[in-house]
């Protein structure tokens, strides 16, 4: 498996829950989308700057076990294939207080486009923080 490049731990919301009190599938979209801004921001303040931005060009989810209120989740990302212009990068979100339970696991393949919506080469922030 690939090394970890960010992680990071999340409350889970009363507001993130569904019908049968368990969060809701969406929401898992959510603390994915959140580490991934988290770790955006901690390699560059113009993560998403003037010249370009990186968009979600797929995701996949596999749901292993629904996650209950309330939780601490933990959500951790790695780079599973680095391209010129994209991005893979895998997903775990597991209890932060309890080893061994993963709730979610998959990956998003998010590549970099400038404003007129053509893709650019990632960012050297990005390159580095996969290749290390």
């Amino acid at each position: 498996m690939n090394p970890v490049v960010y992680g990071v731990a999340l409350e889970v919301r009363w507001r993130d829950l569904d019908a049968f009190n368990h969060v809701n599938n969406a929401s898992y979209l959510g603390y994915i989308e959140e580490a991934r801004v988290r770790w955006f921001k901690s390699l560059s303040s113009d993560w998403a700057g003037e010249s370009a931005a990186p968009i979600m060009a797929a995701v996949q989810l596999n749901y292993r076990r629904p996650v209950n209120w309330p939780e601490t989740v933990r959500v951790e990302l790695f780079a599973e294939r680095i391209g010129t212009k994209s991005l893979t990068l895998g997903h775990r979100i597991s209890s932060a207080s309890e080893d061994g339970v993963l709730y979610c696991d998959g990956h998003t393949v998010l590549v970099w486009v400038d404003r007129s919506g053509q893709s650019v080469p990632l960012p050297d922030a990005v390159l580095a923080a996969c290749a290390g």
